[in-house]
């Protein structure tokens, strides 16, 4: 009997389980794909025709998850950048500094995605996927279920580029993590 890899989604299960389940593998994928690279491999712009980097996708989708999970679906201030000026949000987010090291901005992108593990856990068991989130947009509330939807949204378009990235670096190719891929404390989910 195969086990498949803990980030892969039910084969059958709750709506909650398939979209909770799709964003856990798109977030495996995505930090398989920028494992253990040092802090120049971080800020290295792999493809000529973008000023994206590993790194500065790492903390981008910090500050995404911060920004639907705390803010958008739960009303609280988001942690990531709150150190950060506001002016100078946009350009932090998607730039490595010379005073960050490798695992600065790792464990900005895992302390992010355990926030919002934790948060969705406790919205899930509170009023589940359809009640409102905390943004009031145009005079309406989009659900939780827009908001995780969104993020998945974020997760998928982000590894296409970490795709082109990472084999850029060092060659590392492939759709998923190898089912032996041995993940971090931070990387696994309770669905």
């Amino acid at each position: 009997m195969t086990v498949d890899p803990p980030w892969e989604p039910p084969l059958a299960g709750t709506d909650v389980e398939h979209l909770i389940g799709t964003l856990e593998r798109l977030r495996a994928t995505f930090r398989w794909k920028a494992d253990g690279l040092d802090v120049e491999q971080l800020r290295t712009r792999a493809v000529p025709t973008s000023a994206l980097t590993v790194g500065g996708l790492l903390k981008h989708l910090a500050v995404c998850e911060d920004d639907i999970f705390c803010w958008r679906m739960s009303g609280r201030p988001p942690v990531t950048w709150m150190s950060v000026s506001e002016d100078d949000v946009e350009r932090w987010q998607f730039t490595v500094d010379p005073d960050e090291t490798a695992e600065q901005v790792y464990g900005l992108w895992e302390a992010a995605v355990a926030r919002s593990r934790a948060t969705l856990r406790g919205l899930v068991a509170d009023g589940g996927l359809d009640q409102p989130g905390h943004l009031e947009y145009e005079a309406a509330r989009p659900s939780v279920r827009r908001h995780l939807m969104d993020m998945i949204e974020e997760y998928g378009r982000h590894t296409g580029h970490m795709d082109l990235i990472r084999e850029a670096i060092d060659g590392r190719v492939g759709e998923d993590p190898p089912a032996d891929w041995p993940m971090l404390p931070a990387d696994r989910a309770e669905v």
